[in-house]
């Protein structure tokens, strides 16, 4: 602010080298008042200001202007120079604006106290100018010391002119400015008509602090890129900025006025309106609250987040409420994008986490669907080609999708679907097929998804009476295969498909594909797994002398693999049984083809008539030998050398071996790091018996032991595998307790026991295969028996003859005699010439006859073809002929050497010896 008759002291004069109101609460740097009355002013507004109503009334002051005056805000002062040139006059305000009291400043020269020396006839002049009648106006800085303050009545001492200059004088050099003064001197009349003048003082920094303000806000007010609304105390706009006319239309006054529901939708303007309300009352402010509506002749919804407000005047008077909206519709497009790629991110790892934990096509068809029903679609449902589930590579139809198919499952998150009368859904497990123009069709032959909407003859919408709105069909591809097909749909009232969910459709529909077709593949494995391991099982009821055979044999459930558990029974010269039980660690086709193998080498290995324990070692050699190349000699631990590591696999099994004769009833057992045999002996209870359990098969280096058992007639002998006792459930004694309970209690019926032990125990059948082989003791009959001993003599050929018919005949077997009489003949007779030691010959009746010549000799006896010439060198030829099956097997003492003959029949003659013998001529 300047006037006529701006001075030469505007910026130079000091008038403030005076001390300081410390202590005054709303001092120079913080008063927002206006002076009241008493400060030598008629009437000056606004004096209530940030002090409040309580403390104007206690400072005497009263408020004739509204709060939020200009006057709240600008710092006004004022004081008086009489005709003499003293002040006469000084306000309470500018007491606080100057920090000088009245009594330090009433009755000084102004020119005296408040100007440095240098410039007091400046001053003079100035002052004879203004008490001569002319105004001035002047920016004068002020300042104040650091130390001091009305209070403590420090300042200008005792009042002398040359105190206040000295005080002056040495303050300037060491105060602080806080700020600049404008001064306004307007000459006036005493009432005696002298030249008095009357002074009005504006604190510049708070005016420019206005001018700041008032910029500023009109810089953020108009220039914000966000919308921004000023609500009065009515709510209704009182000022709208250039960005919400942009948005909104209109020119900024037509704005005016209006509501919120001038702009949005009714349900969101109640909503605005509401939280316009509670921040006008309650003051607190409202941040990022969500509107949504279409902006004026649009019909596109947009997002707005609305911060809401309340504005106050100076006085701290609630004077409306101001709104910041911002558009972040994009914000939300994004968000929404970011929130489906979390879904579909989410589902995919669900769908990894979830689909193909099973191979087992139907139960990898409804893992897809669970997975997609309801977080992705409302229905669901799959269809895999029929002929690639029976086993057909390329099923015809399969190029141009009309194959037939068949529905592996189906899901559904919506209930009681409004099916047209006669139709409906396909039906799981129904084989059925698309036409070959329909859509699906279509998706099956290209191998491309279709999307199928209301008016597709192959939507479920004509199926559901409209409920479905689309539906995605999704050729299901595995390894460039088209396996089956799936559909993904949505009802009414969802979103619709996008390109997004037609990526993830495809995503969910290939990892399915996949798990089936590695289902599809395995089962057919599996299939073939199991025909290979039942073909190695002995087929039927097995017999043996002198046994009471059952066995029962439970392959793991189709969602496991095949395992190498087997049982066999192998019957032996001389009415003896070899029973075998084994497992091979592992599960696979691998562990079932080395099952075949071990089956096959002990049933070689037991036609040698080996011991039990010699059986086992040969067996443990080739077992070490099955995973190498090299075969056991490079299969030691010792001799396998690292680099053959990964060519070399271990197989390792367990294997009970025993051998039962039917005649002296005794079993000799050997055990290969199986499970000890159960025996039951007549009224008495169950048993494990005291077998070595020695090292698995495969391990190599550690020898084997027999143990010979006597079983008592009704004995029960109990082979298995640890399918039928171990469990996750519980701990390995636990299952053998509880079988050796079983079978204490168990029935008189060999077959009964077996149902009763399966049905007893806590197999858990399906985690492990389960082999059990029961044998109840029926020795053979000692009148079934013919043994004797004769010496070494000629004579005995001849003495072994008679016995052997006379035998023969007493079992009403005389059609055997001349058989039989040859047979033993030739036996004896090598006896004789090629062994040492007492002969012993011995007749067995039993399902067969068997004729066993024992001699103290090793040689083995050796089959050869005699020349037409020879004299001899036909007598086991002849043997072989006539009998049903011979051969010869080491004793501890010897050898010996066999024939059978089979009983005769009603139907069937034996062969005429003399003709058997001609034969060989």
């Amino acid at each position: 602010m300047t006037g006529a008759g701006r001075g030469e002291l505007e910026g130079t004069v000091r008038v403030s080298e005076i001390p300081a109101k410390a202590t005054e609460p709303n001092g120079p740097s913080g008063d927002a008042t206006a002076e009241g009355a008493g400060d030598g002013m008629a009437d000056e507004p606004g004096d209530a200001g940030a002090e409040g109503p309580a403390e104007a009334m206690a400072d005497g002051t009263w408020q004739s202007n509204p709060p939020g005056s200009i006057y709240d805000y600008i710092k006004v002062a004022s004081f008086s120079i009489g005709a003499d040139g003293l002040v006469d006059q000084w306000s309470a305000r500018a007491e606080r604006l100057f920090g000088v009291a009245a009594r330090d400043a009433v009755g000084k020269d102004p020119i005296e106290a408040f100007v440095p020396p240098e410039l007091r006839a400046s001053g003079r002049r100035k002052m004879a100018e203004i008490l001569d009648g002319r105004e001035w106006t002047g920016i004068v800085p002020f300042r104040m010391p650091e130390e001091s303050g009305l209070a403590g009545g420090s300042g200008l001492g005792d009042g002398d002119a040359a105190g206040i200059t000295e005080a002056v004088t040495d303050v300037v050099t060491d105060v602080v400015t806080e700020g600049i003064a404008e001064v306004y001197v307007m000459p006036t009349e005493t009432e005696d008509g002298e030249r008095a003048a009357v002074c009005i003082v504006v604190d510049v920094r708070a005016l420019r602090q206005i001018e700041t303000d008032l910029a500023a806000s009109q810089a953020i007010f108009g220039q914000s890129p966000f919308g921004f609304l000023l609500f009065g105390t009515d709510l209704k706009v009182q000022r709208a900025n250039r960005r919400f006319v942009e948005v909104f239309g209109g020119g900024i006054e037509n704005q005016r006025g209006r509501t919120v529901h001038d702009y949005l939708p009714r349900h969101e303007a109640d909503r605005m309106s509401a939280a316009l309300k509670r921040v006008l009352e309650t003051g607190d402010a409202v941040t990022d609250m969500q509107i949504v509506g279409p902006t004026p002749g649009g019909s596109d919804r947009r997002h707005w987040s609305i911060n809401l407000y309340r504005v106050h005047s100076g006085s701290g008077r609630p004077i409306g409420v101001a709104g910041l909206g911002t558009d972040v519709t994009r914000r939300h497009a994004a968000a929404r994008e970011a929130a489906h790629a979390r879904r579909n991110l989410a589902l995919l790892n669900e769908a990894g986490a979830r689909i193909g934990n099973s191979l087992d096509l139907e139960t990898t068809a409804r893992e897809l669907l669970d997975v997609a029903v309801p977080g992705f679609c409302d229905l669901a449902s799959v269809d895999l080609y029929q002929g690639l589930l029976d086993g057909d590579e390329t099923p015809p139809g399969l190029a141009d999708g009309s194959a037939e198919l068949r529905r592996v499952a189906f899901a559904s998150a919506v209930a009681d679907a409004p099916f047209p009368a006669g139709t409906g859904p396909v039906d799981v497990g129904a084989v059925h097929r698309y036409a070959f123009t329909s859509p699906c069709a279509d998706a099956l032959r290209t191998a491309r998804p279709r999307l199928l909407t209301g008016g597709d003859d192959d939507s479920a919408s004509r199926l559901t009476g409209g409920l479905i709105q689309s539906t995605l069909a999704v050729p299901m591809v595995a390894h460039d295969t088209v396996v089956g097909l799936a559909q993904f749909s949505r009802t009414k009232g969802s979103e619709p498909f996008g390109e997004r969910d037609r990526a993830l459709a495809v995503e969910l529909a290939a990892r399915a594909a996949v798990c089936i077709d590695n289902a599809r593949l395995y089962r057919r494995e599996h299939e073939r797994a199991l025909i290979l391991q039942r073909s190695l099982l002995p087929p039927g009821d097995p017999e043996a002398s002198g046994l009471d055979i059952a066995c029962r044999y439970l392959p793991g459930n189709a969602a496991t693999e095949v395992g190498g558990d087997w049982f066999d029974v192998i019957e032996l010269p001389g009415h003896r049984t070899a029973l075998v039980v084994g497992d091979v660690m592992g599960r696979g086709l691998r562990a079932a083809v080395a099952m075949g193998e071990l089956r096959t080498a002990v049933r070689t290995l037991a036609l040698l008539d080996l011991e039990p324990a010699e059986v086992l070692s040969a067996l443990d050699e080739i077992a070490r030998g099955l995973g190498n190349p090299a075969g056991p000699q490079q299969a030691t631990r010792a001799a396998r050398k690292a680099a053959d590591a990964d060519l070399s696999e271990v197989y390792l099994a367990t294997c009970v071996y025993a051998v039962y004769d039917a005649v002296t009833r005794r079993c000799t057992f050997a055990n290969a790091g199986h499970l000890p045999p159960v025996l039951v002996e007549p009224d008495e209870s169950a048993l494990m018996l005291d077998v070595p359990p020695g090292m698995p098969l495969g391990v190599g280096g550690e020898p084997f032991e027999d143990v010979e058992v006597e079983l008592p007639e009704g004995a029960l002998l109990a082979l298995y595998t640890d399918g039928l006792v171990e469990s996750r459930h519980h701990s390995l004694d636990e299952g053998l307790n509880a079988f050796v309970r079983a079978l204490s209690d168990a029935p008189p019926a060999l077959e009964d026991v077996c149902d009763h032990v399966l049905n007893t125990l806590d197999t858990h059948h399906g985690e492990d295969d389960i082999a059990l082989l029961m044998a109840r003791v029926e020795g053979l009959p000692a009148e079934h028996v013919g043994d004797w001993t004769l010496p070494r003599d000629l004579k005995s050929v001849g003495r072994a003859r008679e016995l052997a018919c006379d035998q023969l005949r007493s079992w009403d077997l005389g059609r055997l005699c001349d058989t039989a009489e040859l047979l033993v003949s030739e036996l004896v007779t090598n006896a004789l010439r090629y062994g040492e030691g007492d002969i012993r010959l011995r007749l067995l009746l039993d399902r067969t006859l068997v004729c066993e010549v024992w001699d103290g000799g090793f040689v083995q006896p050796r089959r050869r073809r005699a020349r037409d010439t020879d004299e001899g060198g036909r007598g086991l030829q002849l043997v072989g002929l006539l009998s049903a099956a011979w051969g010869s097997r080491k004793t501890p003492h010897g050898k010996t050497v066999w024939f059978e003959l089979a009983l005769p029949n009603g139907d069937v003659e034996p062969m005429d010896a003399a003709e058997a013998l001609l034969s060989l001529f």
